[in-house]
Order: C-alpha cells, then structure tokens, then sequence
C-alpha cells in the first residue's frame, strides 16, 4: 500500500503546471516512451527547465528514465498513477 507521504509527493509533483504538461504528454506518448529531444521539442521547454522538472518528476516515482547510448528515454510509470488513483478512491471516495 503507498504511504500518505508518497501520494502526496505525486500530486505535489503534478500540481506544477509544466510538470504537468510533460506527464500529460509522456502519458499520451507510445508505450515505449519518448525521447528527452522529443518532449523538449514538442513542449518548448529549454533543455535545463525541462532536466529539472523530469527529476522531479522521477524522484516522485511518477516517470522512469533509461538511457539508449546518447539518447535519454522517459516513459510513465502507470503502476505509479494506478496507485495514487486507488489511494484516492480508497480513501476519499468510499460508499
């Protein structure tokens, strides 16, 4: 079960506008994710804004990063937004 603490790490994390933009688009990317280039791009975020806010959105355990030799891939972690959506309807939305 995730803790109080971590579910609101996420939503914390999701309630900055450009973080927001990026999950939203990383979870409407394919499921194999896309590229740092490719979220820089479509967002036009400079490189170093965009950097910050997918640390913070990794350290939240909302996004996961692998690297491709030069390339960094980032994908959503599903399982992640699953959880914080259980926590929600177990905990706030009980009949």
């Amino acid at each position: 079960m995730i803790s109080d603490e971590a579910v609101a790490q996420r939503l914390s994390e999701l309630g900055h506008p450009t973080r927001l933009a990026v999950y939203r688009l990383l979870v409407k990317g394919s499921k194999t994710g896309m590229t740092v280039g490719d979220v820089q791009q479509q967002l036009g975020i400079p490189g170093s804004t965009l950097s910050h806010h997918l640390s913070r959105l990794i350290q939240a355990g909302l996004v996961q990063q692998t690297r491709e030799g030069r390339i960094l891939r980032c994908q959503v972690d599903m399982d992640a937004l699953d959880e914080v959506i259980d926590y929600l309807k177990a905990e706030c939305c009980t009949l």
